[in-house]
């Protein structure tokens, strides 16, 4: 008799304890629906709105997935596996493939079952059709409007992850690095020439370009003020860098990024260069090609971009 009411007594605080611990994670659950929101997120392509507390996502932009990472973001990822840059390959290694940069896997990506899917100019066609899998979000950085693009991409990616603390304070630090960069230029008479070098050939950018952060944001004078704004930027020659003869010369090595036989190093390695004013007061610098060529715009890739540029006309 003692055995069975031991044995009942037992039953009934273990069921009192389920039912404590059902309760508790009920509590939970409900608390984290109640922290989520919908926020509303406008861009060129139209408006997308997504519930806080992403699980899943899809990520073509690599300024995206280099701000993620800053943000200390642990979330499923979906990536195209042969472009990420190498300082993000272990943030990445776990990630669903998501097809090519230009060529997204659309069968991956569905059964994926994303919460949120984020695209930029290469997947632009294929907009309208992510948009069916889940909430797309067109990444844009206009030229014209460079640090306030970089600003609002970055707060809602906090804001999206639940990181929006995180991301202020980092905005913070971009904000600060840029007013040292503006002062030091400010007081400074050095001009600088901006150059893509790509297995051997060579293209210039100037204001308004790509990479006019140089002279648009952080206010350095460009060494030639006539550069045609293009994508792939102004031909140039040896002829045309030794004329136009700019104090400090950037040089982005695309070679080291997308591949080829012939590095900037290689390419600039010639009398004509050698007789510059920037080769002479050891001021070509050759800049991160991953942070200004495949992830311009994530908050790893900005903070980087100012220090080299600060280091370079100190």
């Amino acid at each position: 008799m003692k055995k069975k009411l031991l044995a009942l007594t037992i039953g009934i605080m273990s069921s009192v304890l389920l039912m404590g611990c059902g309760k508790e994670t009920t509590k939970t659950d409900q608390k984290a629906v109640e922290n989520k929101k919908e926020i509303t997120i406008e861009h060129s392509k139209g408006t997308t709105k997504i519930t806080t507390g992403v699980k899943k996502a899809v990520v073509f932009d690599m300024s995206i997935v280099d701000t993620m990472q800053e943000l200390g973001i642990d979330t499923e990822l979906a990536v195209p596996q042969d472009s990420i840059p190498t300082y993000l390959k272990e943030y990445t290694k776990d990630a669903v493939n998501a097809g090519g940069i230009k060529e997204p896997d659309m069968e991956a990506i569905y059964s994926f079952e994303p919460d949120v899917i984020f695209i930029s100019g290469r997947q632009e066609g294929y907009y309208e059709e992510l948009s069916k899998i889940a909430p797309t979000v067109y990444a844009e950085i206009n030229v014209d409007n460079y640090m306030d693009d970089v600003k609002k991409i970055v707060t809602y990616v906090g804001d999206i992850f639940d990181k929006s603390d995180v991301a202020t304070e980092k905005l913070k630090t971009v904000d600060e690095k840029t007013a040292e960069v503006q002062s030091i230029t400010k007081n400074s008479d050095k001009n600088a020439l901006i150059i893509l070098t790509n297995d051997g050939s060579i293209s210039a950018y100037g204001k308004g370009s790509r990479f006019g952060l140089i002279h648009d944001v952080l206010g350095i004078k460009p060494a030639d003020d006539k550069i045609e704004v293009s994508t792939h930027g102004q031909e140039a020659s040896y002829e045309y860098i030794a004329k136009v003869n700019p104090d400090v010369l950037f040089v982005v090595d695309r070679t080291a990024v997308a591949g080829g036989t012939t590095s900037a190093a290689k390419t600039l390695d010639n009398d004509i260069i050698k007789g510059t004013k920037a080769a002479k007061s050891d001021k070509i610098i050759t800049l991160n090609a991953e942070h200004w060529y495949l992830s311009n715009g994530g908050l790893q890739s900005v903070l980087s971009m100012l220090d080299e540029v600060k280091t370079a006309i100190q």
